[in-house]
């Protein structure tokens, strides 16, 4: 079985509608502007209170006021809305805030989660100097955290020394981002027994392998496949055979359907879930796979190809319309297969997504009588990608895409 059917339900009646989706867009944006809370941040949705969330609210790209304030700003720039607010003049205050109130309890470098991902937002929106050096540092000093993937760890970080050398041209930011690559190649090992080269994790107290989007290989070869043009020819090739090994070598097949599981051994006690999620399994395989090189491998399109049914049979999850673990998250991956292929089979089904996510996010506003204010799992993540289903276009918003 390639995916757990509790876990996803049928598409809904509603077709796809351009107007439908403009019109929910700009809902969205001015529900978000709407519900600001004096401190210039937005409340904690009941689905994102686990633990014991800041005082003052999130302030991350991915869960808090960084994410937010990204969109808003993205979706002005692309002509999408016109805003009552300046995204750019509260990045100041974001980043203040963080600084004395962090999101997990302590000030960390974190992509997603911490302080990395709030400066690139903060230099993207102003450019400001003093920014870029502190992110300059920080992705610096992160190189070898022992986490070993995308969420706390230099496959995400070393995004914002992409992204920097991409928009400055300043070697700094290519030099720091090699030396980061050079870290990911040293602890890229061998499996014997999987017959593969993959990354190990030290997170959350347990030593494992992971192979999505989220903790493990699909997101560590991110970065690499980004960057590619930077490194030598030799290099470069044998990250291309590694991907196509490594991927072939853990793939799920089931006739023309391709999934990955969660890890590359499941616990000894209770197996794992089969999820079918950006962060765990084939959408997030997809989407961070996005830069191989299109015609070196039919193997890799094969598996591509097949990921893409995989997610279409599985149909939304019913955990929500989400981009880390919910229908619009999935939905990116059609993007990236219509960008790839040209196919518009693939744009129709990112679109069918679309219009399903829309319903998601409607029923879930009825049930807790709010929004949901954050990038990767609310409503500004699923404004974004109603744009991009507009418009054909492809890119995870604040990590492919973030001008």
């Amino acid at each position: 079985m390639l995916f757990e059917p509790d876990r996803h339900e049928a598409l809904c009646d509603a077709a796809w509608e351009a107007a439908r989706a403009r019109e929910a867009i700009r809902a969205i944006v001015h529900d978000i502007e709407q519900d600001r809370v004096a401190e210039g941040g937005w409340r904690v949705h009941p689905l994102d209170a686990e633990g014991d969330p800041p005082r003052t609210g999130f302030k991350s790209l991915y869960l808090g006021s960084a994410g937010v304030l990204w969109a808003l700003w993205y979706l002005q720039r692309q002509g999408a809305v016109e805003l009552s607010i300046d995204p750019t003049a509260d990045m100041e205050q974001v980043d203040a805030a963080y600084r004395a109130d962090p999101d997990t309890g302590d000030v960390v470098p974190s992509y997603f989660l911490g302080e990395v991902g709030i400066l690139l937002v903060l230099w993207r929106l102003t450019g400001s100097v003093p920014a870029a050096d502190r992110l300059h540092a920080l992705v610096e000093a992160n190189i070898r955290n022992p986490t070993n993937e995308a969420l706390w760890a230099a496959p995400g970080t070393m995004v914002a020394a992409w992204h920097l050398w991409e928009a400055t041209g300043e070697a700094r930011w290519r030099d720091l981002f090699l030396r980061n690559v050079e870290q990911l190649f040293r602890t890229w090992a061998f499996d014997a027994q999987a017959q593969c080269h993959v990354w190990t994790q030290d997170l959350y107290g347990k030593v494992v392998q992971y192979l999505g989007a989220g903790h493990g290989f699909a997101g560590n070869v991110y970065p690499l496949l980004k960057g590619a043009s930077l490194l030598d020819e030799g290099r470069r090739e044998l990250l291309h055979d590694r991907c196509v090994a490594t991927l072939g070598a853990t793939a799920k097949f089931e006739g023309d359907a391709v999934n990955w599981p969660p890890r590359l051994y499941a616990p000894r006690q209770g197996g794992q879930s089969v999820l079918m999620q950006w962060c765990h399994g084939a959408p997030g395989v997809v989407t961070a796979l996005a830069d191989f090189p299109p015609h070196r491998s039919p193997a890799m399109e094969a598996m591509l190809i097949g990921a893409g049914h995989a997610i279409w049979k599985a149909g939304p999850l019913s955990k929500g319309y989400g981009l880390c673990h919910g229908t619009a998250g999935n939905g990116h991956a059609f993007l990236t297969l219509y960008r790839r292929t040209g196919d518009v089979a693939w744009l129709e089904r990112a679109r069918a997504f679309a219009a399903h996510s829309i319903a998601q996010r409607d029923r879930m506003r009825q049930q807790h009588g709010r929004g949901r204010y954050t990038l990767w799992t609310g409503d500004p993540g699923l404004a974004v990608f109603l744009w991009h289903c507009l418009h054909g276009t492809a890119g995870l918003p604040g990590l492919d895409i973030l001008h």
